[in-house]
């Protein structure tokens, strides 16, 4: 956390359980910017075709979002950008959608749609970065203002794509002597000596 308040930019390489996600949502909501959460539906192409708006097949990639939300006392429903649900409490309320959405910070996106937009006066959260690649992250960064801070969230052991085609480690080492960027380390794994043991097996 102190790295977050103090450097623009903080890459956590850290184990499943150790907190890092709701420690960066919990310095978002104490900055009191919008917090894009940038995920990425890296299980898409092996899960086939499944139904429903565009919102409702990325709404499984928000659950670190929402349980980190839920964590912090806030209301995903309340708090979270999600145009469907919005549009029917406004038909709900006989009220204009700006009328329900004056409590909303949070707006998870995907990498898909940042081409060619600027991310600006915001908290920025990368999470699971481990499983961009290196062209992707690039397109994230390059949207990035001075104006914003950035938190990518990882771990180098839990890669979900070829290791070769990983952007996370590769970025660490770039940003690593910048004076703007601080590289972190969690070791804690607060979920229990199951999920930690379970972490150590080497794949």
């Amino acid at each position: 956390m102190n790295a977050i308040f103090d450097y623009q930019l903080v890459m956590v390489n850290a184990r499943a359980g150790t907190g890092k996600t709701t420690l960066a949502v919990a310095c978002a909501k104490i900055f009191k910017k919008p917090l894009t959460y940038i995920f990425n539906p890296v299980q898409e192409s092996s899960m086939g075709f499944r139904p429903g708006t565009q919102s409702e097949k990325e709404s499984i990639y928000h659950q670190p979002l929402i349980d980190a939300l839920l964590e912090i006392n806030e209301n995903p429903i309340q708090c979270v950008y999600n145009e469907e649900v919005l549009e029917n409490e406004a038909l709900r309320k006989k009220v204009t959608v700006k009328r329900v959405s004056d409590k909303i910070w949070c707006y998870p996106k995907s990498p898909l749609f940042l081409r060619g937009t600027n991310l600006k006066d915001m908290t920025i959260i990368i999470d699971e970065c481990q499983n961009f690649t290196l062209m992707e992250l690039r397109k994230i960064f390059t949207r990035i203002h001075d104006s914003c801070k950035v938190i990518c969230i990882g771990h180098s052991g839990q890669i979900d794509i070829p290791v070769s085609k990983s952007g996370f480690v590769p970025y660490m080492e770039h940003f690593k002597d910048q004076p703007y960027c601080k590289i972190v380390t969690l070791t804690k794994n607060f979920r229990g000596e199951l999920a930690n043991w379970a972490d150590t097996l080497k794949c």
